[in-house]
């Protein structure tokens, strides 16, 4: 090493070249050992520096695929941020094309139940009867489009509450005990006195699905329709004697558009999207599904519930001393007075005719200034408001809360098409009672037993 300086070194250089000479030798002892580990490590049979050049290419090919990729990732949100509002569109779209069509549907309905309640002559009792099952039909399919497309869009929210499942029961009951008979079957219901806590409406939605098929895939014999507690919940059945569902069928008939062939009439219309919006509701409820199936004896479909727990009841609800506690429906409707007000004047024609076929002295308006102009020095028994009003008014609730302030404690049934779980909630907070439209005449008569003191119909 002595020997190498002073080689590199001159006798006669001064200190300052001496310094850098020294400076130099250094560097280039660190460079010849950086080679040897470069040319240790280098690839083997290859030359260090083309392994270097190597890996400087494939850093080069990952940031250009880094950036390919990144680019078409920012294309995929992109086109998936365009895929979902034009969904929402769409789902809008159906929400309000469905709300206008339920409009004249819904007074359809309440004509043609009010034609029902009349003494007819048999052919024009048919001709109803053909009318009522066409508008039936209507509102299945209007009401399949616009779940489904809620559904698929998220924007569709339950609103989970505790009620008696006798409240949905009795009126599934009685509503599917006559279109049985119709068939010539037999519906079996066992009542419970069960509370759960779920959405009335949509599990509703959930059980008529069941009865339908019931109805509709039984040739002949029974259905049932019941509950029975379990420890994780409360089991609502549907049993029928039909012809059974293979074991290879059963997963594809909650798919879209999946029917079985079975005993299908000319009266089925569907789309073959029920059991896959029972399938969305209850994935969405959490609510865990069954089926049990043996061919050529019958299938069972059942729905799992929590159980729920009513809030303790402040007040007893009061009765009219004037109404009093009738034995059956019609002392309790009779000479019941009832406001109705919606801004369509059909739909106000439809109720009155409805009510009054019923017994009850109907009032009704398209405003809550029009109420004040027909209804001077006038109480209600019950007031039935529609949510949507026309521009004289906010909305069904600020005008029950006016009326309210007049006569403290005045029963409200609040009547909407929208399913938005945010006014049902709000409704229920106010102690009114909700009913969807298109209307069914039977939940709401007996709705308004249940407010006016009677007995369960």
């Amino acid at each position: 090493m002595d020997l190498a300086r002073s080689r590199e070194t001159p006798d006669d250089a001064g200190p300052r070249e001496r310094e850098l000479l020294e400076e130099n030798a250094r560097l280039r002892r660190i460079a010849s050992a950086l080679m040897e580990r470069v040319e240790s490590a280098g690839m083997a049979g290859g030359a260090p520096y083309a392994a270097f050049e190597h890996a400087v290419l494939l850093a080069e090919q990952v940031r250009e695929r880094t950036e390919t990729l990144q680019r078409t990732l920012a294309e995929l949100h992109a086109a998936k941020a365009e895929a979902e509002a034009a969904n929402l569109s769409k789902t809008r779209f159906l929400a309000a094309v469905s709300h206008d069509l339920l409009q004249p549907l819904n007074a359809a309905r309440l004509f043609t139940s009010a034609l029902e309640d009349h003494p007819l002559p048999e052919p024009s009792t048919r001709l109803v009867g053909h009318i009522g099952r066409s508008l039936k039909d209507v509102e299945a399919l209007l009401g399949t489009l616009v779940d489904i497309s809620r559904l698929d869009a998220g924007v569709l929210e339950p609103d989970i509450a505790p009620f008696p499942v006798a409240r949905l029961l009795d009126v599934l009951a009685e509503e599917y005990c006559q279109m049985a008979a119709a068939r010539g079957l037999e519906l079996h219901y066992v009542g419970s006195g069960a509370v759960v806590a779920s959405d009335l409406a949509l599990l509703a939605r959930v059980v008529r699905n069941f009865l339908t098929n019931a109805i509709l895939y039984t040739g002949s014999g029974k259905i049932l329709l019941g509950c029975r507690r379990r420890p994780e919940g409360v089991e609502i059945l549907v049993g029928d004697s039909g012809p059974g569902i293979p074991e290879a069928q059963r997963e594809a008939i909650f798919q879209e558009f999946q029917r079985l062939g079975g005993n299908r009439g000319a009266e089925d219309r569907g789309l073959g999207l029920g059991l896959a919006i029972v399938d969305r509701i209850a994935g969405m409820l959490g609510h865990p599904l069954r089926l049990a199936s043996v061919p050529g004896r019958g299938s069972l479909f059942s729905v799992l519930v929590p159980q729920g727990r009513l809030p303790p009841v402040a007040h007893p609800p009061t009765v009219s001393p004037r109404l009093g506690q009738g034995p059956g429906q019609g002392s309790v409707l009779e000479r019941a007075r009832v406001w109705v007000i919606d801004n369509d004047p059909g739909i106000c024609k439809g109720m009155a005719a409805l009510l009054e076929g019923w017994g009850c002295r109907v009032l009704t308006a398209t405003s809550l200034a029009d109420l004040d102009i027909k209804a001077v020095g006038e109480r209600a028994d019950v007031l039935l408001v529609d949510f949507h009003l026309g521009e004289e008014d906010p909305d069904g609730l600020a005008v029950a809360a006016r009326l309210r302030e007049r006569q403290p404690g005045l029963p409200v049934i609040v009547i909407t098409a929208n399913h938005d779980a945010t006014i049902k909630g709000l409704t229920r907070q106010l102690g009114y009672n909700c009913l969807l439209k298109p209307l069914k005449p039977l939940r709401l008569r007996m709705a308004l037993v249940d407010l006016l003191g009677g007995e369960s119909a």
